[in-house]
């Protein structure tokens, strides 16, 4: 286990933010785990040998992957943020129908959908070019192009940290839904660690349109018609690179704001008011938080405490110049204040914050 002491988050996350954690520690093995969670009961005692009657309370702990999607706060992190390194991707079993896939918690989320799609696997390749780990896409079920993690997982493994203890949960107990499941939601969030995801994914089969607008747009201007996985895959790779800024280059969290779901009898309403809504296929009525950005007038728009709406993606909120939690909240407020001014929605922020 490589532990580090009085680490800024702000270097630790893409939008560069927070004060700094106690403590960080980067686990590359299941024995680094063990001795991550001991560490952070202990009370920051490494040897648990030297343990006496007045020994240090628990400290907190925050499980982070690449960073993508999480927000740092001035006041830091009082306790240990463990970072997941946990390496290895394999395919777990093949039928002519489907195929079992299997990686470790601490692997790139794209470079796995790369390796599922290139072999012609499909399921997930609309999920490509999302940052982040394998780890951390189940724990909000992420989802992109008409496709979530929840409609291909078949497990997880993860460590129990009530329990001390290795387990194996599967889909029907995650509940999952729009950005929810039992690992960041209720009485469960933060009590498991997840070591490895398998997905269940078809196997040589393709997707069929139509697509979700934007991608069903960019296949038919490139005339591209066969919709193998690798295909798809680069097509959402192509889209998502034209709208999204390179974390290394302009700091941001990613998508910032969640779409808003809406009842059959919203979706209706909205409809007649003009909104843009996508109806899935599973019945949902999706109304996309960019698109309400976007049509308040604030896509590239300069906004307080040194951030802008990035001009080609309006979910991105950009930080050119901050250094201070309360310069995003003033950003932030000022978004959601005028799109509820304009169309009575308000939106949610999507990444999540380190608390302890």
């Amino acid at each position: 286990m490589k532990l580090r002491e009085n680490v800024p988050i702000s270097e630790l996350t893409t939008m560069r933010l927070g004060g700094s954690a106690r403590f960080v520690a980067e686990v590359s093995s299941l024995q680094d785990l063990r001795e991550a969670y001991e560490f952070a009961e202990n009370g920051g005692i490494s040897d648990t040998s030297a343990k006496t009657s007045d020994t240090k309370k628990p400290l907190p702990v925050f499980i982070l992957g690449d960073g993508a999607n999480t927000i740092g706060r001035d006041e830091g992190f009082p306790g240990l943020i463990i970072l997941n390194r946990l390496k290895g991707m394999e395919v777990v079993e093949e039928t002519s129908d489907d195929v079992l896939v299997r990686a470790m918690g601490g692997e790139n989320w794209d470079a796995f959908v790369g390796f599922c799609s290139e072999r012609g696997y499909s399921g997930i390749e609309c999920l490509s070019a999302i940052p982040g780990t394998v780890g951390a896409a189940p724990v909000q079920n992420i989802g992109a192009y008409g496709q979530d993690i929840s409609q291909t997982i078949d497990n997880v493994e993860a460590y129990d940290t009530k329990t001390h203890e290795m387990v194996v949960i599967g889909r029907d107990e995650m509940k999952m839904s729009y950005r929810s499941t039992i690992f960041n939601t209720g009485a469960d969030a933060g009590r498991y660690f997840i070591t490895a995801v398998t997905l269940r994914l078809e196997n040589d089969e393709k997707l069929e349109p139509p697509f979700y607008n934007s991608l069903q747009k960019y296949l038919d201007e490139h005339g591209i018609s066969d919709y193998s996985p690798a295909n798809i895959r680069a097509a959402v790779s192509a889209i998502r690179s034209e709208k999204l800024p390179d974390p290394a280059v302009e700091a941001s969290a990613g998508s910032f704001f969640k779409n808003i779901h809406l009842s059959d009898e919203e979706a209706e309403e909205a409809k007649l008011k003009g909104l843009k809504i996508y109806d899935k296929p599973n019945g949902d009525h999706v109304l996309n938080a960019g698109w309400l950005i976007e049509a308040a007038g604030l896509k590239g728009k300069a906004l307080p405490g040194g951030f802008h709406i990035s001009d080609k993606a309006a979910l991105i909120l950009i930080n050119d110049s901050a250094k201070s939690y309360k310069d995003l909240e003033q950003a932030r407020a000022e978004i959601v204040r005028a799109v509820f001014d304009k169309f009575g929605f308000k939106l949610s922020q999507e990444p999540v914050e380190i608390v302890a």
